[in-house]
């Protein structure tokens, strides 16, 4: 990209700098540590300069905005023409009080709902399951049958709103409640927009909401990208997600590199379902963590999409360009979020969130200021939201496509990212694979060696965390706290054994059979989980079904 003289002229320069102006000032006022680091802990260096990026070449490796291999994003125009979806992550408690924070939310200028469940509902039971108790309304909303889904739902255009379901093991069941839900609304499935998470190596990986082991788990997600191409069109069937492998303590470029590997293994098992990769590759859709690292974290952004284009055109020969784009929502990271001076965390949102706007992200998400201490208040999901607003209609930073395109930094940053993240899809390919890699505990580890890293650099004050071991203070809380309705789980179970009372029994029980027989055999089960829903058959009666089947899944002691 530079012309090689020029680059000679530069080194020289850059060395006489060096031993001139930089010595002298560093005589008289040295730099605060001996080496900076990264969030990942990756050293950087004091100065970037066209020498970092000699070897890249503009047409291959950045090209323009909207063109392949989309590293400067995925539309020419980028935010110009669209701001990104609002989509706050918003669940709690009853569909009730879930439904009226929704619709709070739209009113305050949000653009997306994004769905968050409870924990015996991520784990497929219902509210009023032993296994289930203590855990009601916690972490999200809790929803049992397709009548918690009608309340959840009521009163929201589902043909003008798109949706996102975090949602993982059961998620062929709950987006089959959203469907018959919209169905009872008079919505057709293919006007329906939005997506499911639905990304179950990534569970196996790191966040362990497992239900049935892997192969049979990997079996109902490309049920739902089969029957979602056919009949739900403009559904993204998959969110691989990286935020989680993040939160869980992974460096940057574990959370690119594994993201990724997990996104190819779903193409491969799609492509032997007999898929055509152009069939279901564009409703693919990726889902990131923007961590406290402002530069690091556009990098893995812009990495990511150049990754993900050439593996999908040169590795699976996907000849549809839309199979190509890499298209993602992001959060900001809900582990960089502190409990002490709980303020601070709306200055880390903002620049978390900007890094994703600078990044390219086409869906964002920011965590509330009190996420550490409880979920988020009326008032802090508010703040959050009004972040983006002022990111996106007073900072500038959205009137240009990809503005830090070409800073030796960035351009360093990304390159270094995708030589890491090859380097693990390498490793990866040794051990046979994603699953077997998973199986063995690679992945696990490596999170967990860069975690304990992370934790020691804090705990040794060689990474400083305001309010923590830097400026802390031992001072009351003075924020809202949200409380929920005390009776809504006595609610919740009211509302189970009614649909239980009122449902054609006879119905449930031929549903449920079929739907035995149909995950015995090789056929899609979506059909039939379709039916069951309709019959109002609870998530735990289906999951129960499933399991008899599938058996349920322990992870091995690593050791």
């Amino acid at each position: 990209m530079y012309d090689k003289k020029k680059l000679e002229e530069l080194k020289k320069q850059l060395s006489t700098w060096e031993e001139t102006s930089l010595k002298k000032a560093l005589s008289q006022l040295p730099e605060r540590a001996d080496e900076f680091i990264t969030t990942s802990s990756e050293p950087i260096n004091r100065l970037y300069t066209p020498l970092d990026i000699a070897d890249m070449d503009y047409a291959s490796d950045l090209s323009l905005p909207g063109d392949y291999p989309y590293t400067r994003g995925v539309h020419p125009t980028l935010h110009r023409s669209k701001l990104w979806t609002m989509r706050m992550f918003a669940g709690f408690g009853t569909a009730e009080e879930t439904n009226a924070r929704f619709k709070y939310l739209l009113e305050q200028g949000q653009t997306g709902l994004s769905i968050a469940f409870d924990l015996a509902t991520l784990m497929g039971y219902d509210t009023d399951q032993p296994e289930a108790l203590g855990e009601f309304g916690k972490c999200g909303v809790a929803i049992s049958s397709l009548k918690d889904m009608e309340i959840l739902l009521d009163g929201i255009p589902l043909d003008k709103v798109s949706s996102s379901m975090t949602i993982n093991s059961p998620a062929a069941i709950i987006w089959a409640m959203y469907l018959c839900a919209a169905e009872k609304q008079g919505v057709r499935l293919d006007q329906l927009r939005g997506t499911l998470q639905n990304d179950i190596l990534k569970e196996f990986i790191a966040q362990k909401e497992f239900i049935f082991p892997p192969e049979p788990s990997m079996r109902l997600v490309v049920d739902t990208m089969e029957f979602g191409s056919k009949q739900v069109p403009q559904w993204n069937t998959i969110s691989i997600s990286g935020y989680h492998i993040r939160e869980a303590g992974s460096t940057a470029a574990q959370e690119l590199a594994f993201t990724l590997a997990d996104g190819m293994e779903y193409v491969r098992w799609g492509i032997a379902r007999g898929m055509d990769v152009d069939e279901f590759a564009p409703r693919l859709s990726f889902f990131f963590n923007a961590h406290n690292d402002f530069f690091e974290e556009i990098a893995k952004y812009r990495a990511a999409r150049r990754i993900w284009a050439r593996e999908m055109r040169e590795t699976f020969k996907a000849k549809n360009p839309k199979s190509w784009l890499m298209r993602f929502h992001t959060q900001t990271a809900g582990v960089s979020l502190t409990a002490q001076q709980p303020e601070n965390n709306v200055v880390r949102v903002a620049i978390q969130a900007l890094a994703a706007v600078l990044g390219g992200t086409q869906s964002l998400h920011t965590n509330s200021m009190d996420e550490a201490l409880a979920l988020p208040s009326e008032h802090s999901v508010t703040i959050a939201l009004r972040t983006q607003q002022i990111i996106a209609e007073e900072s500038g930073v959205a009137n240009t496509v990809d503005p830090l395109g070409g800073s030796y930094f960035v351009e360093s940053q990304t390159n270094r990212m995708e030589k890491d993240a090859y380097a693990y899809f390498q490793r990866i390919q040794d051990l046979g694979g994603v699953i077997p890699s998973i199986e063995k505990g690679f992945m696990q580890s490596e999170i967990s060696d860069a975690a304990y890293r992370y934790q020691r650099e804090i705990d040794t004050n060689i990474r400083k965390i305001v309010g923590i071991n830097a400026y802390a203070e031992n001072k009351p809380l003075r924020i809202p706290i949200l409380e929920m309705d005390p009776n809504g789980f006595s609610r919740q179970v009211k509302r189970i054994q009614e649909v239980k009372k009122t449902r054609d029994s006879g119905r449930v029980g031929q549903t449920l059979d079929a739907l035995r027989i149909a995950s015995e055999g090789t056929e899609n089960t979506m059909p039939y989980i379709m039916d069951c829903v309709r019959a109002y058959c609870t998530l735990g009666e289906m999951i129960g079904v499933m399991t008899k089947v599938f058996g349920k899944y322990e992870e091995p002691t690593m050791i």
